[in-house]
Order: structure tokens, then C-alpha cells, then sequence
């Protein structure tokens, strides 16, 4: 049976109902090398972040999935802090961000020792935390691959074969998440357990076409940043086209910036529940079809 790997343990579809498949708890976007580097005392973390949690609750939300990677401040300890705090799941990666936001070891590594960091983060726990990441975050340049990130890209997916985890990457044009699912295919695993980040950057709209086509996820994670009405279309245009099985909506919306004094102000988590899925139903979309976008499609993209 095929569960959602999270801070509270294994869930089951059964005990879940509507997931955030992009959000972000804390981030730091600075680089590794840079002074007081995702450092936050995680007191401060829960007073800021707890309420938002609490908001979505009450909303029908039942898991999120946190984006924040290594290489911006992936705090996996923070996660489970703020999730044992609201009894609230969040699910974790594994992996890394893009140049110039990789660690010096991680530069370093070999392909055998990146995967077998990412296997062990998948199949027994993120350093001391008592928890298995949910699955596997990266990023590449916006123009293409640089050699180092297609390394990372090799080892993520000898991990993810090895356990049936997703990899989701932050990929700005289709072409190059074509290349992307190239190099997964060569290294034997599936395109249907790729996720393209930021779908909606990629402007011809054949491209999303595309990599659904080819089995991956698109993802539309724009909601409540991008203006509401244009996303209504493309998620319309993208039910049209007959991606509905291959997509996935969220926010990319927090977070605690330790970069900020006390975190900085939140973006809250909302707007997809109280503005999008309305607007959706007004312009008849069916509940089924709402059901299947919020609720069926992200366990399915990240459960193993």
C-alpha cells in the first residue's frame, strides 16, 4: 500500500484528504557560505508558523508538502518541531537546490555517495530527526544544466528507482525538464515520477502540454501570487488539454526567513481553499474534478 512519508510517520490515503504539494515552512535563500546561514531558534519558528497551519486545518487541509531543500536552509528538525506542535504532517525532502547554492561537500561528492546520502535520507531518517524524507527536491539553471547539477540529478535518480520516490525539481523552461526526464530515463527510472516545479513560468503552453504527455507532473504553483483570473484560465486550458491526471495546484507561499527580523511576515496558505477552487466551481469545474486536483493527485505524486 502506497503512503505519504511525513513528519508524523507513514500516512495512508485513507487518514489524508486535501494536500499543499508546494509549500514552504522556512527557507533561506542566501547561500551555505553566508554568516548566520538558516540559523533560527525554533521556538521562534512554531510562534510564527503554528497559526498558519491551524488556518489551513480548518480549511480541510490535512498535509503539506515543505519545498525548502539543502543548499536554502532545509531545517528538517524545524519541520517536525512546527508538525508536532499543530499534530500536523509535513513531508521533507531529500536533495539539493542549484549553483551557487550547493554546499561544499555536496560539490564534492562523488555520484555513489550523493546516492546513498539520498537512500538513506528516503529509507531511514533525515540526520537525528526520527523521520524519512518524502521524496526528492532539486534545482537546475534556468537555461539548462550545468555538469554539477546533472551529478546531482544521476544520484537522485539511482535513490528515487531504488525506493519509487518522486523527484521534483524547479525547472523554468520545458525543454530543459525534456533534458531532465532524458537523463532520469538513461539512469532506468520513470518520467511519471518526475514532477516539473513552476509549470506556469514556462510560457508556451505546448511545453506543459508536453512533459504531461510524457507522464510527468506539472505543477501550477502560483496560486494567490499570480493574478487569480489568469490562473483560473490555466487551469482550465490545462483540464482542456487533458493534463487533469497530471496536475498538481499549491501556493510557494511562508515562510520564517532567518534572513528577516523574527522571520518576516508570512504568506498565508489559504488561497487556494477560500479564492481558486470557488472560482474553479463558478466557471464549472466539477467537484469531482476539484477532488482529484486537491486530493488524489498530490498522495499520488508523492506517496511510495
Amino acid at each position: 500500500m502506497k503512503q505519504l512519508h511525513t513528519t508524523l510517520g507513514p500516512k495512508s490515503k485513507s487518514e489524508l484528504g486535501m494536500i499543499l504539494p508546494h509549500e514552504h515552512v522556512f527557507v533561506d535563500l542566501r547561500t551555505p557560505d553566508q554568516p548566520g546561514y538558516a540559523e533560527a531558534e525554533i521556538e521562534d519558528v512554531v510562534r510564527l508558523m503554528a497559526p498558519e497551519i491551524e488556518r489551513i486545518k480548518k480549511l480541510g487541509v490535512t498535509a503539506l508538502v515543505e519545498c525548502s531543500t539543502g543548499g536554502v536552509g532545509r531545517r528538517a528538525d524545524i519541520d517536525l518541531a512546527v508538525s508536532l506542535a499543530t499534530d500536523f504532517p509535513i513531508v521533507v525532502p531529500t536533495g539539493n537546490y542549484r549553483e551557487p547554492w550547493i554546499p561544499e561537500w555536496v560539490r564534492h561528492a562523488s555520484e555513489k555517495e550523493l546516492e546513498a546520502w539520498m537512500l538513506a535520507e528516503l529509507t531511514e531518517q533525515i540526520g537525528e530527526t526520527g523521520f524519512q524524507a518524502g521524496w526528492i527536491k532539486l534545482n537546475v539553471g534556468d537555461d539548462g544544466m550545468t555538469a554539477l547539477e546533472t551529478k546531482i540529478l544521476r544520484a537522485a535518480s539511482r535513490a528515487a528507482a531504488q525506493t519509487d520516490a518522486v523527484i521534483g525539481s524547479h525547472t523554468i523552461r520545458g525543454r530543459v525538464v525534456m533534458d531532465q526526464l532524458d537523463v532520469i530515463e538513461a539512469e532506468g527510472y520513470r518520467a511519471d515520477r518526475f514532477i516539473s516545479i513552476h509549470t506556469q513560468e514556462e510560457t508556451d503552453f505546448a511545453y506543459n502540454v508536453a512533459v504531461a504527455e510524457r507522464g510527468a507532473w506539472i505543477e501550477y504553483d502560483h496560486v494567490g501570487r499570480g493574478e487569480d483570473n489568469e490562473v483560473a484560465e490555466l487551469v482550465i486550458k490545462a483540464l482542456e488539454a487533458g493534463c487533469g491526471d497530471r496536475l498538481l495546484l499549491s501556493h510557494d507561499r511562508g515562510w520564517f526567513d532567518p534572513a528577516l527580523p523574527m522571520g518576516g511576515t508570512p504568506k498565508p496558505y489559504t488561497h487556494l481553499s477560500t479564492v481558486l477552487l470557488p472560482e474553479l466551481k463558478r466557471r464549472g469545474i466539477d467537484d469531482g474534478t476539484l477532488m482529484r486536483l486537491t486530493h488524489d493527485n498530490p498522495f499520488e505524486a508523492f506517496a511510495r
